[in-house]
């Protein structure tokens, strides 16, 4: 098995020489001082300590683990990072950022990965015996996540709305995608029991069929017409999702 001593003592040297990044930038606190990006700091996988040096090495400088996925590259999935086996220990010292610019992303980033592991787990099930057999609201977490998996996830370097994407698109992307498939989980619970005017998925997909397609073309948003327009187009979804659902639950 690879060990310590079967590596040259400047291991971690190398290595942070690889992923040093050379860049202009503004150091904190001192606008005038210009330098290079490097990443650093000590991190461990959520299961425990890598016993690889190389690979403990590298986790020590990129805080990150990117679980590169062939199947995705397969699938023209691009960049082909499995959400599942990935994972960063950033969330922390990016707190006092969200605090300040976005409260509600952890959240919404939390949600969405709850959203991809369910999908994940029921997946083994629709492999089985089909999507049929699986329960309204398992159907809704399907769809949802196939909107985050190709139209939030999966991005295209060669068009100009989507190999750029700023925080704030990010953010109201996110947003609405988890904005609709909260108030629709809760429209089918709310009917759930009822005899006659039941919401299923499949009368709830026909009627919000239009905000699905918004939902879609969220990606499409250009960054260059500016955050003001496309927050602005971005907000004016949220308020149609939250009208269309209030008037289901009104009839």
């Amino acid at each position: 098995m690879p060990a310590d001593s079967g590596y040259p003592a400047y291991l971690g040297a190398r290595l942070a020489s690889f992923y040093e990044r050379a860049g202009r930038v503004i150091a904190l606190g001192n606008p005038q001082r210009y330098g290079s990006v490097t990443i650093v700091g000590a991190v461990s996988p959520p299961g425990g300590d890598f016993t690889d040096p190389v690979t403990a090495a590298t986790l020590s400088i990129v805080q990150c683990f990117w679980g590169l996925d062939k199947k995705l590259a397969q699938r023209k999935h691009f960049p082909s990072v499995n959400w599942l086996e990935s994972w960063t220990k950033s969330l922390k010292p990016l707190e006092p950022f969200f605090e300040k610019n976005s409260p509600e992303f952890p959240e919404l980033r939390a949600q969405t990965a709850k959203i991809l592991e369910i999908e994940n787990q029921k997946m083994e099930i629709v492999q089985l015996v089909g999507k049929d057999s699986l329960s309204d609201e398992d159907k809704l977490t399907l769809e949802v996540a196939k909107i985050i998996r190709d139209d939030f996830l999966a991005q295209n370097s060669y068009t100009t709305n989507d190999a750029y994407c700023p925080f704030y698109k990010t953010f109201w992307m996110l947003k609405n995608i988890c904005h609709y498939y909260t108030v629709a989980q809760k429209e089918i619970l709310r009917t759930k029991e009822f005899a006659t005017g039941r919401v299923t998925f499949a009368i709830l997909k026909d009627k919000t069929d239009p905000l699905l397609f918004r939902l879609v073309r969220m990606k499409e948003l250009e960054p260059s017409d500016g955050e003001e327009h496309n927050v602005h187009e971005l907000n004016e979804l949220f308020n149609d999702i939250t009208k269309t659902f209030q008037e289901m639950s009104d009839e």
